[in-house]
C-alpha cells in the first residue's frame, strides 16, 4: 500500500464538495477564484516579479479540480515551500523527491500514527531493516512467478462480474431501447473487482466476499479523518474476530490456492503468514491482521483509481483507444501514463530525522515533509508537456515496475507507486488487474463512448469534469453488446 492516501485523505473534504453535489462556488475558500484548467489564479508578485503563493489554494476546490499549474508555480519558484498554514514543507520536484525516496536515513518513515490506528502495527511507519523484513513477509507473493500463476485467475473475475451484468437488476446497468446498454463502469466493475482478486489471493472463504468490502471501504475511510476513524477502528477489529479462528485453523491446516486447471498454485497469503516468524516467533493474530488490513487497504483504491482514470483518458483520446484495442499490448503503455497523467496516489509524507537543507532552504528535524508525487510526475524537467496524455511518450519508462530505480532506456518511470524501499508492494498485482480487467472489459464494449449527458460538468456546465486530484468517482459508458 502506498502511504501516499495521507495527501490524498488531507483533500478528502474539498473533493467531497463535488462528489456529494453540494454547491461548489459557496463551499470553495473565497480567496481562490476558479480557473480555466491550467491556468493559475494569481496570487501576487513579489517586486523581482516572482509570483507569490498563498497556502489557502491547498484548502481550495480549484486546487482540487486544477492542481498542475499551482504545482508548477511550486516548483518553478519554491521548490521545498514551507508552508505554515499547514506547518509542513513540500517537495516538488521529480530529482528532489526521488532523491528523497533513496535516502532512508535522512527520510526514514512516514508520520507515526497516519495508518497504525486504523490499519494496526505494519511496516509503513517503519524504516531499514525492521521495514524490509515486514514488507518481505507478504510481498514476495505478490510478485514474479507466484503473481503469474495468479494471472488466469485475475482473468476469470474479470469476466465473472461483466457476465452478471445483463441479469442484473441494478441502477448502474441500463438495456436502452435501441438495443445499447449503458454501464456505470465505477459500481459495475472497477470498484469491487480488485477487492474481489485480494479477497482471493489472500485466501478467505467466498463468502465472506460482501464483508470483505465492508472492511476495506471503512478501514480507507478512517484513515481520512475523525469523523470516520471510530468506524475504520470497529471495521479493523471486526477484521481480526473473523480472522481469529482463520488463523487458528491454518497454523494446523494451510490452505491452498488453485489455477483455472485444478492444480495447486501454493498456498494462500494467510496460510503463509501463518507459518512466518520474526525473531524467531511466530507471528500473532493481531500481526496477521495488521498485514492482511495493509494488503485490504492498499489492494483496492490504486487500481481502482488506475482503471477508472485510464477509460475516461482514452475515451476522451479516441484515436489512441483505438490504437490500444489494435493492439493489446499497448494496454501497459496506457497504464503507466495513466499513473503519470492522473495518478489516484498523490505522494508520500515523509519526517526527516536530522536538519536537512534543500534549495537553500532549511527543513528542521521532524518535520512533516510532503513527496508530492502528483507534481512530480508532470515535472517538465523530466516529461515533455506533462499535461498532455500521450501513450507514445519518448520519456516515459512503460516496462517492468523497478523497484530499486526509476530511470531506464533513458526514461523515467512515473512516482505512483513512489520508488526505493517503500515503492508500494501491491504495484505489480495492480498493474496486472488494471491491465487484464481492462482487456477483458474491451472484449465486451463494442463501440465503447462515454454518456456525456450523466456524467458531471466542470464550472462551464458544459466541459466533462476533471480528474485533478482524486480519481473518476463515475464514468457512464455507452456501447453496443458483443
Amino acid at each position: 500500500m502506498s502511504s501516499g492516501n495521507a495527501i490524498t485523505a488531507a483533500i478528502a473534504n474539498v473533493l467531497e464538495l463535488d462528489t456529494n453535489g453540494r454547491d461548489v462556488e459557496k463551499s470553495s475558500s473565497s480567496a481562490i477564484p476558479l480557473m480555466p484548467i491550467g491556468e493559475a489564479a494569481d496570487m501576487g508578485r513579489s517586486p523581482d516579479g516572482t509570483p507569490l503563493f498563498d497556502p489557502r489554494v491547498f484548502d481550495s476546490y480549484e486546487f482540487a479540480r486544477n492542481p498542475y499549474p499551482y504545482y508548477k508555480i511550486l516548483r518553478d519558484h519554491y521548490p521545498v515551500y514551507h508552508d505554515t498554514l499547514h506547518n509542513c514543507y513540500w517537495v516538488t520536484r521529480y530529482d528532489d523527491i526521488t532523491t528523497c525516496y533513496f535516502d532512508d536515513e535522512g527520510f526514514n518513515t512516514i508520520p507515526k500514527g497516519s495508518s497504525s490506528g486504523v490499519l494496526g502495527n505494519t511496516q509503513l511507519e517503519l524504516s531499514g531493516i525492521e521495514h524490509k523484513r515486514r514488507r518481505n513477509l507478504y510481498g514476495q507473493h505478490l510478485v514474479g512467478q507466484a503473481l503469474k500463476n495468479r494471472l488466469p485467475s485475475i482473468e476469470r473475475l474479470a469476466r465473472e462480474m461483466i457476465d452478471a451484468w445483463e441479469a442484473a437488476d441494478e441502477d448502474w446497468y441500463v438495456k436502452n431501447e435501441d438495443g445499447t446498454r449503458t454501464v456505470e463502469l465505477g459500481k459495475a466493475f472497477a470498484n469491487e473487482f480488485p477487492i474481489r482478486v485480494v479477497c482471493e489471493v489472500l485466501g478467505f472463504p467466498q463468502e465472506a466476499r460482501g464483508q470483505f468490502y465492508y472492511w476495506y471501504n471503512s478501514m480507507m475511510s478512517g484513515l481520512g479523518g475523525s469523523d470516520t476513524h471510530r468506524q475504520g477502528l470497529e471495521a479493523r477489529q471486526d477484521l481480526e474476530d473473523y480472522l481469529e479462528p482463520i488463523v487458528r485453523e491454518r497454523r494446523k491446516q494451510p490452505t491452498f490456492l488453485y489455477g483455472d486447471d485444478g492444480k495447486s498454485i501454493g498456498k494462500d497469503i494467510i496460510s503463509k503468514l501463518c507459518e512466518e516468524k520474526i525473531d524467531g516467533d511466530y507471528l500473532s493474530t493481531e500481526e496477521i491482521t495488521s498485514n492482511v488490513a495493509l494488503i485490504v487497504g492498499g489492494g483496492g483504491e490504486t487500481t481502482r483509481g488506475a482503471i477508472m482514470n485510464m477509460w475516461y483518458l482514452l475515451l476522451q483520446h479516441p484515436e489512441q483507444f483505438a490504437q490500444v484495442m489494435a493492439d493489446e499490448a499497448l494496454w501497459d503503455n496506457a497504464f503507466h501514463e495513466t499513473l503519470r497523467h492522473s495518478t489516484p496516489i498523490g505522494g508520500q509524507p515523509r519526517h526527516n530525522t536530522y536538519d536537512v537543507e534543500l534549495h537553500g532552504v532549511t527543513i528542521p528535524a521532524g518535520s512533516l515533509v510532503q513527496m508530492v508525487d502528483f507534481s512530480a510526475n508532470h515535472d517538465d524537467r523530466i516529461f515533455e508537456n506533462p499535461e498532455d496524455f500521450d501513450i507514445h511518450r519518448a520519456d516515459l519508462y512503460s516496462g517492468k515496475i523497478l523497484r530499486s530505480g526509476f530511470r531506464k532506456e533513458g526514461r523515467c518511470s512515473h512516482m505512483a507507486f513512489g520508488v526505493g524501499p517503500h515503492l508500494c508492494p501491491g504495484a505489480w498485482i495492480s498493474h496486472q488487474e488494471a491491465v487484464l480487467g481492462s482487456m477483458v472489459l474491451a472484449k465486451h464494449f463494442k463501440n465503447p463512448r462515454i454518456n456525456v449527458e450523466r456524467m458531471k460538468k466542470d464550472i462551464d456546465g458544459k466541459s466533462l469534469v476533471p480528474i485533478g486530484l482524486i480519481s473518476v468517482r463515475d464514468l457512464w459508458i455507452d456501447f453496443e453488446v458483443v
